[in-house]
């Protein structure tokens, strides 16, 4: 019997809004939160970057959490954007409902790790801040902090990390094991990420530009974003407020290279054909796509080959919102997935900011301002290293489509 899953709370912290509200007005007024070095200790200070301009102090004082106990900042941006997402939801833990968390990762802790590692092999002055490395820390304070008990655990599958964490908790109500999950990421932005990807020769200096012919990498960003899930029956039942519905979701993997996506944009394929078949749709049924879009040569082209290759001459209006914002790694899925629920919330099509030239080899379009438009089906899309590809579609109802 199929279990309909809603989104009854969100919660989110970014270099473009330190709340809900706060992050639709600029994406709505096209406010790109891509600015240069000013938080970041880095000496790559040509670099510009998606940071949340709040120091370690500010975020303790945006967080109501204690200075002086072990707390990263990612973790920092996690019980933010957490705890807005549960109060938006009203969520009663004194009731009997089993409630879970599960959060994503990549970074972890390691804004504290590169600060204190040679300490931690010296006098080990700052040993408090060893436990913060591990992926899984933030998701332990949040469950911690907010009283969460039944279940936690964490993902961390590079790029598509949120998104399979909204995932794993629409399964875990599906399969009885939970009626309602906080789920979603943190990411904060790191030396150790900047210079990594800098290796990677990824990284743009300039503002990014997603599907652009002149695209030449991605900018980095940070922030943390949460949606509470739960069954359908128990939020009409409490009378909350429905965001929208998780008809949709598949993971796929092409297994092609350690960074690279697949020429042919097979991952990317499956993993969007396998969520409209959970879902119950048709390709001519989504009505808007937010695509991973990260502005590398790579990824932009392959995802054009695998978008042409599903929706063929179809295709529906997309664009990639990661110029607000920068790629926030194992948070950028749930990040995207918010700006997929503003998008059917508000009825209008989201802006590929920054884009002039359409990429030779496929020659796609995206919506590069702000539309209206009529939209029941959102289709969202996250891509990460090593071919781990997801895809979810949120929708403005239900009609048996998830099973």
């Amino acid at each position: 019997m199929s279990v309909p899953v809603v989104v009854t709370g969100i919660g989110i912290i970014s270099s473009i809004g330190t709340d809900f509200e706060e992050t639709k007005l600029s994406l709505l007024n096209k406010k790109t939160g891509i600015t240069p070095v000013s938080i970041l200790n880095t000496r790559h200070k040509d670099f510009v970057l998606g940071e949340v301009k709040k120091t370690q102090a500010g975020l303790h004082h945006l967080a109501g959490t204690n200075p002086d106990e072990a707390w990263t900042r990612t973790a920092l941006l996690a019980i933010i954007a957490a705890s807005e997402a549960v109060a938006d939801a009203a969520l009663n833990q004194n009731d009997s409902y089993k409630t879970g968390i599960v959060s994503a990762s990549t970074v972890g802790g390691m804004d504290k790790s590169e600060q204190y590692y040679k300490d931690f092999i010296a006098e080990a002055k700052h040993k408090k801040y060893i436990d913060t490395h591990h992926a899984g820390n933030h998701t332990e304070k949040i469950a911690e902090k907010l009283g969460i008990t039944d279940y936690l655990t964490t993902i961390s599958t590079a790029c598509s990390s949120s998104l399979n964490s909204i995932m794993s908790g629409v399964r875990l109500i599906k399969n009885g094991l939970l009626d309602r999950v906080v789920v979603g990421g943190a990411d904060a932005l790191s030396k150790f990420t900047l210079n990594g990807f800098n290796t990677l020769m990824i990284l743009d200096k300039e503002h990014c530009r997603p599907f652009d012919e002149s695209r030449r990498g991605l900018n980095l960003g940070e922030g943390a974003a949460y949606l509470v899930l739960e069954r359908e029956d128990l939020a009409l039942e409490q009378g909350k407020k429905i965001y929208a519905y998780v008809s949709g979701y598949a993971n796929a993997n092409d297994a092609h290279h350690q960074t690279a996506s697949s020429g042919d944009g097979k991952g990317p394929y499956l993993a969007m054909k396998q969520a409209l078949g959970k879902a119950g749709l048709q390709p001519a049924d989504i009505d808007y796509i937010n695509v991973h879009g990260t502005g590398t040569e790579n990824n932009d082209l392959t995802e054009s080959i695998a978008l042409k290759r599903l929706f063929g001459d179809q295709l529906p209006p997309f664009s990639s919102t990661k110029a607000f914002t920068g790629h926030t790694l194992g948070a950028a899925g749930v990040i995207e997935s918010i700006f997929s629920i503003i998008a059917l919330q508000e009825q209008k099509l989201l802006p590929n900011i920054n884009f002039k030239k359409k990429i030779r080899e496929t020659g796609l379009v995206p919506v590069t301002d702000i539309q209206s438009a009529t939209i029941e089906h959102v289709l969202t899309n996250s891509f990460g290293f090593g071919g781990n590809d997801s895809s979810l579609i949120f929708s403005s109802h239900h009609k048996n489509l998830a099973k």
